[in-house]
This record gives C-alpha cells, structure tokens and sequence, in this order.
C-alpha cells in the first residue's frame, strides 16, 4: 500500500488537497522524462494508482498531462504555454521594473505600464510613490480605457480611436500628435496623469507608460521624464506585445 503521499502532507497548510496532490503529479516529472509510467508516477508520488487515474483524467482534460499510446504519460501542450508566459513575464520585469524605479526616484512619483485587455487596460506593473499620499492603484487591477491618461493613450494609438468622433476625435488627435497625454481628473478628481505611449518594433502600440500623483503635487517637467523612460523602453517589449494586448 502507498504511503501518504507527500502532495497530501503538503495539502495540511490549508489548500485543497486534490489540487495538491494533482500539482504534485506534474512536479512528478524530472529533467530528462519523456513520459513516466503509472507505477513510476505512484511511487514518486505516493499516491495510489486509483487515485492518480482520477487526477491524470482532470489534467488530460485541462491539456496538462498527454496519455500516450502506449499508455504512459507526458506533459501536455498547456505546460508549454505556461512556461512561454512565464519566461515573457520574467524577461518583461527585468526590462520594465528598472525603468520604473528610475522614474519615480527622479520624480517622487508612482509609475506603471499599462496594457490592453479587452475593453479595459491592465495595471502589469507598478512603482509606488515614496509618499504616504498617493493613488491606490496595484499591478493586476483593471482600469478603464476611456478614462486616465493610461487609457487614454492605449485608445488614441489604435486604429479603431480613428473612428472616433466628436471631441474625443479632437483629444486622440492631440495625442498622437503631442506623443502624450497630460491630465488633472481624469479619472480621480484629485489625481493628475501623464502617459506616453510604449512602441514595438513594428511601429504598433505595445504599452502606455504612466506616472500619477496627486493634483496638488503635479509638474509640468514630470513631461519629460515620462517621454525619455517611455523612449527607453520603445522597441524592448516588441515580442511581447501581441501576448500582452
């Protein structure tokens, strides 16, 4: 008989234990493996085969594992687009977040990249301001796109902002004619924004590089800080974008 499996042992911290015990099946795998076999996956595991069946059934379904036809088990295809997230997210943080920091050591101020999502834009990554009094915004909050300078920027560089009309025709025409977008209220009544818009190789939009502050506390030079750490960051995220749009 198996021994408690040690997915089940971890499961005591409090989570689900058939979510422990299925993760434990995929860390099963090692370097080397092409695929593993029912008893190897038990006695790595120490989980019954009654029960890995069950789980292998939930994660064949969810593309994690792949039953081969010889009836041993790989990882699936899903493993794979996880890990190319993975390795995106990775390599965009370690160009992103110096830029970042940068910005808000020169203007005492917060700043993020924003991307599209939808019909929204998504906070991917965010520098606080050192200062207690500042705008509450976290990396993974969705944001309006027709609302804050960050959005307002992501709108103005699609092509469907050209068929704007009205006076947002006029604002996404200034925008892309200034090469970013300054506003107090936009949208917080006491929050001032400055975005400009981060480019791919392809001449595509890929991001919307934003630092906000309270109103009272805005400058006019935050202008030029944005534009140089947005010019830095244009044409680096290139391959990314697709993914993160």
């Amino acid at each position: 008989m198996a021994t408690k499996a040690s997915a089940e042992a971890e499961s005591d911290h409090g989570g689900v234990a058939a979510v422990d015990r299925a993760l434990g099946l995929l860390k099963a795998f090692r370097l080397g493996d092409e695929s593993l076999g029912l008893a190897q996956l038990a006695e790595r595991t120490g989980l019954y085969k009654s029960t890995i069946l069950r789980l292998l059934e939930s994660l064949e379904h969810a593309h994690m594992v792949e039953r081969l036809e010889d009836g041993r088990y790989a990882l699936g295809h899903e493993v794979g687009r996880l890990h190319l997230i993975y390795q995106a997210s990775y390599s965009l943080e370690r160009v992103v977040m110096p830029v970042l920091k940068q910005l808000v050591k020169e203007t005492g101020e917060s700043a993020a990249l924003h991307v599209r999502r939808g019909d929204s834009r998504l906070c991917y990554f965010r520098v606080d301001s050192p200062h207690p009094i500042r705008d509450h915004i976290q990396a993974g909050d969705l944001l309006p796109l027709n609302r804050g300078t960050g959005g307002r920027v992501l709108t103005a560089y699609d092509p469907v902002a050209g068929k704007a009309v009205g006076p947002d025709k006029v604002l996404y025409a200034s925008i892309r004619a200034n090469g970013f977008y300054a506003a107090v209220g936009d949208r917080l009544a006491e929050v001032a924004g400055v975005s400009a818009p981060v480019f791919g190789r392809d001449g595509r939009i890929a991001a919307a590089l934003t630092l906000t502050c309270p109103a009272h506390r805005y400058q006019e030079q935050f202008i030029a800080a944005v534009l140089a750490a947005s010019r830095l960051l244009t044409g680096q995220i290139d391959a990314l974008s697709g993914s993160l749009e």
